[in-house]
């Protein structure tokens, strides 16, 4: 059961992030300083480093915890599912959820407008590409174990994770830069993206 301090911490750390991302995305990322975040809140800059190892950690926690959600989701798929398949579900049917998730935290158009910040800022962009590296790696080792296969002599799971990933990333980029910014443009735009994963690589793309 958890405790009157675990809660007064989880409390702290959830007023720390929400005022991180509202400062992010009203002023900057690189415009805000861990002095501002830390006086908005009214703790001390010490207290901030004691959630957060600094702005780019905090920048980018909403987006960890839906990977750890998706990552999760994966692994419940049901075994018969070809890989391709479970990735596939497993994002889709994260959708029902996913607001739950970021909405114990932050309220989910906070959420939606940091991926605007990430794309424009250099170096949470580059933070955020480093990161989805060791995510598809995560995922093509979750992908491997279901199949029972060694991904070091066979190349299947980060193949199949490198298709997937390059979708995710291309959904991420124009979603962010399109004219609907709302969570179901983004949804509709990764359910168009992943169907045509298969016609792409399997079907001539000529119409004469």
């Amino acid at each position: 059961m958890e405790t009157l301090r675990e809660r007064k911490k989880q409390r702290t750390r959830d007023s720390l992030l929400r005022t991180a991302l509202e400062l992010f995305t009203s002023q900057g990322y690189e415009h805000t300083t861990v002095d501002d975040i830390a006086a908005a809140v009214e703790v001390s800059q010490r207290t901030f480093f004691r959630y957060f190892a600094g702005k780019e950690e905090a920048a980018l926690a909403l987006q960890d915890m839906t990977v750890a959600h998706f990552l999760d989701a994966v692994r419940a798929r049901p075994p018969h599912e070809p890989p391709m398949e479970a990735l596939r579900q497993a994002v889709l049917e994260g959708w029902d959820t996913l607001n739950d998730v970021i909405e114990a935290v932050a309220p989910v158009e906070l959420y939606l407008r940091m991926y605007q910040v990430v794309e424009s800022t250099p170096v949470l962009l580059a933070a955020h590409l480093r990161r989805s590296v060791e995510i598809e790696e995560a995922i093509a080792l979750i992908l491997a174990e279901r199949e029972g296969v060694d991904p070091d002599t066979d190349p299947r799971p980060r193949l199949a994770v490198a298709v997937f990933g390059g979708v995710m990333r291309l959904t991420e980029r124009q979603w962010s830069t399109g004219e609907d910014f709302s969570l179901d443009a983004m949804q509709a735009l990764t359910v168009s993206y992943l169907e045509q994963i298969g016609p792409a690589l399997s079907e001539s793309w000529r119409t004469h």
